[in-house]
C-alpha cells in the first residue's frame, strides 16, 4: 500500500492535468469575431483627397514667415471647417518651405466629396481677405485641385509610401487631430484680443499673427514634451523610438 503523501502527491498531479485538458478543450472552442480599425464614419465611395495650396512670398535670402500659416489656419480655413464639418471626413494642414518647385507653401488637405471641395475651392478663390493678401504681396498665388478628376480615393493616399501600409492608413486620423489642436491653441491665443481689438490692414494682421505664433511657440516649447510628446509615448507603452539624430530617446 502507498504512503498517504505520496497518494496525495499523485492525485494532485491528475486534479492539475485534467484542468489543463478541459481549459485547452474550453479555449479551443472560443470564436473570436472579426475587428476593424476603428473609424470615426464609414468613408462613403466617390470622396477623397483634395488639395488647396497657399504659395507664400518668400524672398530670396530670407528666412521663411511662418506666422501668416497661422492666419490663414485661423481666419481662412477654421469657418470652412465649421461650415462644412458634417462633409468634411479627415482633414490636416501642411507646411513646408524648400528652395524648389514648391517653394513656401502652405496646404489644407482634406477628404470629401468632389461637391464639397467644388464648393470650398470657391470659396477660397473668391474670399476677400485672401485677395486682400495676394494683392499686398503676401500671398503669390492659391492652387486646388481640379474638383471633376477624384485621383485619390483612398484613406492612404496622402500617406509617406516609405511607411508600412498599416501606418499609412492609421496616419490621416492622428494627424487631423494634431491639426485641429494647433488650430485650437491659435484660437484659444487670439480669441480675446481679437474681441478687443481686431486687426484690420495687412500690416496689423501680421503683427498680429506674429504675436500669436510667439505665444503658441512658447507653449510648444515650455508644455510640448509633457503635454504632447510624453503623452503619445505612453501610448506606446514608453518604448523608445530612434530619434532623428540615430538614438534612442524618451519623453
Amino acid at each position: 500500500m502507498a504512503p498517504i503523501g505520496a497518494s496525495r502527491n499523485w492525485l494532485s498531479v491528475i486534479l492539475i492535468a485534467l484542468v489543463l485538458i478541459t481549459g485547452c478543450s474550453s479555449l479551443g472552442q472560443v470564436q473570436t469575431p472579426e475587428i476593424q480599425p476603428l473609424q470615426p464614419d464609414v468613408l462613403p465611395s466617390g470622396n477623397g483627397w483634395w488639395y488647396a495650396r497657399f504659395r507664400l512670398n518668400w524672398p530670396p535670402n530670407t528666412d521663411p514667415i511662418w506666422y501668416m500659416d497661422l492666419y490663414l489656419a485661423h481666419q481662412v480655413i477654421l469657418p470652412l471647417l465649421q461650415a462644412h464639418q458634417n462633409d468634411i471626413h479627415l482633414w490636416r494642414f501642411h507646411r513646408r518651405a524648400a528652395r524648389d518647385g514648391a517653394g513656401r507653401q502652405f496646404s489644407f488637405i482634406f477628404f470629401a466629396s468632389p461637391r464639397t471641395a467644388q464648393k470650398i475651392f470657391q470659396t477660397l478663390q473668391s474670399d476677400p481677405m485672401s485677395a486682400n493678401m495676394k494683392s499686398g504681396g503676401v500671398i503669390d498665388d492659391i492652387v486646388c485641385d481640379n474638383p471633376a478628376e477624384l485621383t485619390r480615393p483612398n484613406i492612404e493616399d496622402t500617406s509617406d509610401k516609405n511607411w508600412p501600409v498599416s501606418i499609412q492608413k492609421a496616419w490621416p486620423y492622428y494627424i487631423m487631430g494634431v491639426s485641429q489642436m494647433w488650430l485650437n491653441l491659435i484660437a484659444e491665443v487670439a480669441g480675446d484680443d481679437l474681441k478687443s481689438a481686431p486687426p484690420s490692414s495687412i500690416e496689423e494682421i501680421e503683427t498680429f499673427y506674429k504675436q500669436v505664433n510667439q505665444a503658441v511657440t512658447d507653449l510648444w516649447q515650455k508644455q510640448g514634451r509633457h503635454a504632447f510628446m510624453h503623452h503619445l509615448n505612453a501610448l506606446f507603452g514608453y518604448e523608445p523610438l530612434i530619434y532623428i539624430e540615430k538614438r534612442y530617446l524618451t519623453f
